[in-house]
């Protein structure tokens, strides 16, 4: 009687025991869809605040619904195969970056945002590692131009605050769209803090 008891309360502690693993994982599973669902509704609402920002303007920016990344095209930036910003490129950042960069650090959504980048984008014409040094020396002088306070794109305090979130980078035609007029271009993105995570969140609670 007595090794019988012991085996049922043995079993009872480690049931017990299994149950209290199992309401702990379902409680992480929980916070994790609650942290998962609150920054998708972050970048739905920051979305939407892009594009309410550049309706009605005369620079013809589309923010992608998915993404929130706005491609400029490449055509206007810079001359054939260069990477010096011409007039016209410099007169469309003047007017698209104080936007832009003020929604991305406007106080609703600024503790969100870890990274801004700007890719560097080219057709398939031509040899891969020649557009990929084109397209890097594109966003870099993208970037350069908007972080110089010479140039009055941004204000001093404005460059300080997102200096260190900006990255730039060159892609070459590895991401190409149907257009091939519109391949080239220079995209402007936005990261938000653990978005990798969030990425393998959703990926495990879709399963």
């Amino acid at each position: 009687i007595l090794i019988i008891s012991f085996t049922i309360l043995q079993s009872t502690s480690q049931y017990e025991e299994k149950q209290a693993e199992l309401e702990q994982q379902q409680e992480v599973i929980k916070e994790q869809q609650e942290q998962l669902d609150k920054l998708i509704g972050i970048r739905k609402e920051l979305i939407e605040a892009l594009k309410e920002e550049f309706d009605g303007t005369d620079m013809s920016i589309n923010v992608d619904e998915k993404t929130g990344s706005i491609a400029l095209d490449s055509s206007i930036l810079f001359d054939s195969g260069q990477a010096v910003l011409k007039q016209s490129g410099e007169s469309l950042l003047k007017k698209f970056i104080p936007k832009y960069i003020g929604v991305l650090t406007n106080k609703q959504f600024k503790e969100y945002v870890s990274e801004i980048i700007i890719e560097g984008h080219t057709d398939s014409e031509g040899d891969y590692l020649y557009n990929l040094e084109l397209s890097q020396k594109r966003a870099l002088s993208v970037s350069s131009y908007c972080l110089n306070a010479k140039n009055a794109v941004l204000s001093e305090s404005k460059i300080k605050g997102v200096r260190d979130m900006i990255t730039a980078n060159g892609k070459s035609f590895s991401n190409p769209v149907l257009d091939r007029n519109a391949s080239r271009r220079v995209e402007f993105l936005f990261r938000l803090k653990d978005e990798d995570m969030i990425n393998q969140m959703s990926d495990v609670l879709s399963e």
